[in-house]
């Protein structure tokens, strides 16, 4: 089986959520002696070293990096090929990444493989297979996100228009991954192909350490994280008591003041450890869509989590997950503490995140599904 599987990020970098989960289904294939051929954006996050280092590590068989070329000089040439069909079509701009001559290095690597399958990632993307020669391979894309909801602060944002687009976008593949079942509940009202929930999978951690963090944020500085932060620290913080050790660890870090028994850490690439000596995980989410791999990580450890509404989002169970869920700020300090100062509680939650996460979001499960979906086995 070979494979050609598009992500333009640098999935060795692990800034961000999607890159480990790009990561985890390039170990998948690999697990399965499936061949790959990796195709990328060429940025500065994402150089040709770094797409050399994933065919050393086995992950694929081959990388290629789209180069990243700027508007074109020519601005009426522009104006004709790129502007111009976009308004005639009416097709959104904020829905479409690819440029032209990128367009044409793709056509090219399909030109001279064959692939049974063809994997594009995200909803951004879809042009890369416009009037390409697909041969037999099925075209699938995984969505990692509703594309609709990453616009709805936009100042020309239209509700239907927006979403009416991104169902004709998906409708050109022939298999839909998702990453929830709240996503795959909603698209297969307007969609009726396969439409598979593909989770992060990760293996459930089992390393036995002294616990001496009471509770851990793990953070990347994106908006909706800047924003859960700023509520966590004016509304939650002062709630709790100061012998609360609380440690923060990501990129989130820039944007915390100093706290009493608050401890900053930037960005780490192995967080095992601080999962480890840690009791609980909070996921103050404000906004964002789709499941949060910062929450699946810590139920992978077993930790009870506290969290809003949208922590929970991409779960298969809303209740009975391990997750202590509230968008009110003295409920969340109130459940933090009573999880610290109530040992019995404590194991309940915890031991209902690690039957959670080894029934939906360990590998095994993840491995069968897309078993499945290529039709291989172990």
């Amino acid at each position: 089986m070979k494979i050609l599987y598009f992500y333009p990020e640098n999935p060795l970098l692990f800034t961000q959520g999607n890159n480990a989960r790009a990561n985890k289904l390039l170990e998948y294939f690999k697990s399965r002696n499936i061949e790959v051929d990796f195709v990328g954006e060429e940025t500065k996050e994402f150089t040709i070293e770094d797409s050399k280092k994933l065919v050393k590590n086995g992950l694929v068989k081959r990388a290629f990096l789209l180069l990243l070329f700027r508007r074109s000089k020519n601005q009426l040439k522009y104006f004709f090929f790129k502007s111009l069909p976009r308004v005639i079509n009416r097709e959104l701009k904020d829905f479409d990444r690819v440029k032209p001559k990128q367009s044409i290095q793709f056509k090219k690597i399909i030109s001279e493989n064959n692939y049974d399958y063809i994997i594009i990632s995200y909803g951004y993307w879809h042009k890369l297979i416009d009037k390409i020669d697909k041969k037999n391979a099925k075209l699938i894309i995984d969505t990692h996100d509703f594309l609709t909801s990453q616009f709805q602060n936009n100042k020309k944002f239209n509700l239907g228009r927006y979403f009416e687009t991104e169902i004709k976008i998906l409708n050109k593949f022939d298999e839909i991954f998702v990453i929830s079942i709240d996503e795959k509940f909603t698209l297969s009202q307007f969609i009726k192909k396969p439409i598979h929930i593909i989770a992060h999978g990760l293996p459930a951690k089992n390393i036995i350490k002294n616990k001496e963090i009471d509770v851990i944020y793990v953070a990347s500085d994106n908006e909706h994280n800047v924003a859960a932060a700023k509520w966590f620290f004016e509304k939650v913080y002062p709630l709790l008591t100061k012998n609360i050790k609380i440690t923060v660890v990501g990129k989130i870090t820039k944007y915390i003041n100093d706290y009493e028994n608050v401890t900053k850490i930037g960005f780490i690439n192995d967080l095992d450890d601080a999962y480890a000596t840690s009791k609980i995980a909070i996921c103050p989410m404000l906004s964002g869509t789709g499941l949060k791999i910062k929450v699946a990580e810590a139920l992978s450890f077993g930790l009870p989590i506290v969290c809003n509404e949208r922590g929970i989002d991409g779960l298969l169970n809303k209740t009975k997950n391990g997750c202590l869920v509230t968008n009110n700020e003295i409920e969340f300090a109130n459940n933090i503490t009573k999880l610290l100062e109530n040992s019995d509680y404590y194991s309940e939650i915890s031991n209902e995140a690690k039957t959670f996460f080894n029934e939906t979001l360990n590998s095994d499960v993840v491995y069968k599904n897309l078993d499945a979906i290529f039709k291989t086995e172990q």
